[in-house]
């Protein structure tokens, strides 16, 4: 499927994943709705650059009504809705991440934007996706999903959810067209990694067979490809990892 003339809505589009999987969608033709609770303009100025589409919308992906009044501009403005890239996440930066630490503020925030998040993302464009005939979608969830790693017990809780949600869902809409795929990254260079140490990037670049951060513009080169080529793909979860996972270790 070309993604030429595709309305797209990217969360978390600010910066990180996001902006780089608007700016690849872009330019592959798609117009894009850079949405974020931050400003996005940014991220749309370097698609307009370059020749690309893209317009910016402030989401907080936490809130329904949010959803609703983005879902109802895009429709009034462009017809449909063809793609979903739910690429919007945080980590705990509140208290601990161990399960007796953690605190129910900080519990809220996370499974909220990261996991509550994908599903008001869903619910707010499949309606449009059934009435126009089909489309796509890809949650970006994480290698923290699949494995026991330390003090990101509320992450990881998230991160899992959308894995069986990508799952429930494609599950439910598949027999409409809606093909609905989650990408699992390893550690990716993004500002989520700002505070960390030298020391703790090195540890988790080392956990890569590949021994370095994985780019978010190589976590956007498989969305792309999961909307334009994956016809005969929904319900799976890829691994973009490095190799982390065959590696088998932190």
């Amino acid at each position: 499927m070309s993604l030429n003339g595709r309305i797209a809505i990217v969360t978390g589009a600010a910066q990180g994943i996001g902006e780089a999987t608007a700016q690849r969608l872009a330019s592959e033709g798609a117009t894009v709705i850079a949405a974020d609770i931050q400003d996005a303009t940014g991220t749309v100025n370097s698609i307009l650059e370059i020749g690309g589409k893209a317009e910016a919308h402030q989401l907080d992906v936490r809130l329904k009504s949010n959803w609703a009044e983005t879902v109802d501009q895009v429709i009034g403005r462009h017809g449909r809705i063809d793609l979903l890239a739910n690429v919007a996440g945080v980590v705990n930066m509140i208290s601990e991440d161990n399960v007796v630490g953690l605190t129910e503020e900080a519990w809220e925030h996370v499974i909220g934007t990261d996991l509550k998040g994908v599903w008001l993302g869903m619910q707010a464009v499949i309606p449009n996706m059934i009435e126009r005939g089909g489309g796509r979608i890809v949650n970006i969830a994480s290698m923290a999903a699949l494995r026991g790693l330390p003090n990101l017990a509320s992450y990881s809780a998230a991160k899992g959810g959308v894995v069986s949600l990508t799952k429930q869902a494609a599950y439910e809409y598949g027999e409409k067209n809606i093909l609905i795929n989650a990408i699992c990254p390893g550690t990716i260079d993004t500002p989520i990694l700002a505070d960390i140490t030298d020391e703790m990037k090195q540890a988790n670049a080392n956990a890569h067979i590949v021994r370095r951060l994985g780019e978010p513009r190589e976590i956007a080169s498989m969305v792309a490809y999961l909307m334009r080529e994956g016809s005969f793909l929904t319900g799976e979860i890829y691994p973009v990892d490095g190799g982390w996972a065959a590696k088998g270790n932190f």
